[in-house]
């Protein structure tokens, strides 16, 4: 059995990374979406928020599975069986930080690859970070976000907005 890994911070999942989803999903027999830790950024949500979010947004996907980890990616991928990474390029600049840690994951776990899906054209210029931004602006996020997910995401930028704190 192919079990890839899509890692991510996914804060929150937009309608880009699920476009990589449903694709990667076809092609390997299981994908593992996981929510990454990452130090450089400050998430709205909570790593338990965003993989309930993921959840439900890709319910409909019966090879999809959805976890969370805290640790190298590398080591993740060898303790779940998987050989590929797969990772979404919206723009030239992805492309130079991917390449770099597609390197380094390979160089700490010799057994695993990285598969590069290019973002479709109406995705390629998305970013969770963006959407964060547009909410600012009362904008539809229709265009941006999965359905599902949209009351949910709105609720915390108006508690943002009103001083409340992330949970």
């Amino acid at each position: 059995m192919k079990v890839a890994i899509y890692p991510g911070s996914f804060d929150p999942i937009t309608s880009g990374h699920l476009n990589i989803i449903r694709r990667a999903a076809n092609i390997f027999d299981k994908l593992i979406v996981c929510v990454m830790v990452n130090g450089t950024k400050s998430p709205l949500f909570s790593q338990e928020e965003r993989v309930q979010m993921i959840r439900d947004v890709v319910s409909d996907i019966p090879n999809v599975e959805v976890d969370s980890s805290c640790e190298l990616l590398a080591e993740y991928a060898r303790q779940k069986g998987s050989c590929v990474v797969v990772k979404g390029l919206r723009a030239g600049s992805d492309f130079e930080n991917e390449f770099s840690m597609a390197i380094i994951n390979h160089k700490i776990n010799p057994n695993l690859d990285t598969m590069f899906l290019t973002a479709e054209h109406q995705y390629m210029y998305l970013s969770s970070s963006t959407v964060k931004e547009l909410a600012n602006y009362d904008v539809d996020l229709s265009e941006f976000l999965p359905e599902q997910i949209i009351p949910v995401f709105k609720q915390r930028i108006a508690d943002v907005r009103q001083g409340g704190k992330k949970k």
